[in-house]
């Protein structure tokens, strides 16, 4: 039942939160139309899509693939640049709207268009479709709708419960903080941004069998030569070529 759950809500995971590497989320949202082939003589081309609506749901979801189908225009959304300060787990509070000065706990962002979604705020009602004989009534359901990132101002902390801007500053050692401009103070990254479907923190995970050993990776296996793939591979298996190659030419 958990994992029917989980599965039910994928296309509500922030992108992070799923723990997909980023060639497969290129790959699953390309929308290619055509391509050159896969040979030497040719130029690699690619006639795709290069712009794309985001909306609630991820790259990798049927619903995203939903909203970008081929043939179907969208007026194109400008979205400022920014160096973001807001985590999930951060708590924040509201600067405009009906729930102005209320806190909350972010719990989804889409950074692609500056939406965080804070939990139990900005909620609507919303209605289902009910039969025509009327033999019953669906009850409707509260969802939580997204707000704009400069609507929403990140807490210092639990003590003062006073919202304050924020920005990233270097400590003595080098590493790279949040500091409350209001306060000075280091702001911590909440142990819910790290959270993913697989692990609750990076510290408590345990490799699985099929796993790549951490010993594994930090091995140095590749040393690089002047040589091409096939002479590297006739001097580990010791062939030796003493003959010149003919000339080829492509027309």
């Amino acid at each position: 039942m958990r994992l029917t759950n989980v599965l039910r809500c994928a296309s509500r995971l922030p992108k992070d939160y799923a723990n997909l590497p980023e060639s497969y989320v290129k790959r699953s949202m390309a929308m290619v139309e055509w391509r050159t082939p896969n040979a030497p003589q040719y130029q690699r081309k690619v006639i795709q899509r290069t712009r794309f609506h985001y909306n609630m749901s991820r790259p990798w979801t049927d619903g995203f693939k939903s909203v970008n189908m081929p043939g179907i225009r969208r007026r194109r959304i400008y979205v400022e640049p920014i160096d973001w300060t807001v985590f999930r787990g951060d708590r924040v509070e509201v600067l405009v709207g009906r729930d102005k000065g209320k806190q909350g706990i972010v719990n989804y962002i889409v950074k692609e268009r500056n939406w965080v979604v804070v939990e139990g705020l900005n909620c609507v009602r919303g209605s289902h479709r009910v039969s025509e004989r009327r033999e019953f009534s669906v009850p409707s359901e509260i969802k939580n709708r997204p707000c704009n990132l400069w609507s929403t101002l990140p807490v210092a902390s639990q003590s003062e419960n006073k919202p304050t801007k924020v920005e990233w500053r270097y400590t003595e050692e080098g590493k790279k903080v949040r500091v409350s401009v209001r306060t000075g103070r280091i702001l911590p990254i909440p142990l819910m941004a790290e959270e993913t479907m697989d692990y609750k923190s990076k510290q408590t995970y345990f490799e699985q069998p099929k796993d790549t050993k951490a010993k594994d990776l930090e091995k140095i296996t590749y040393v690089p030569k002047l040589m091409t793939f096939a002479q590297d591979i006739m001097e580990e298996m010791g062939i030796k070529e003493d003959r010149i190659p003919a000339k080829t030419y492509w027309y």
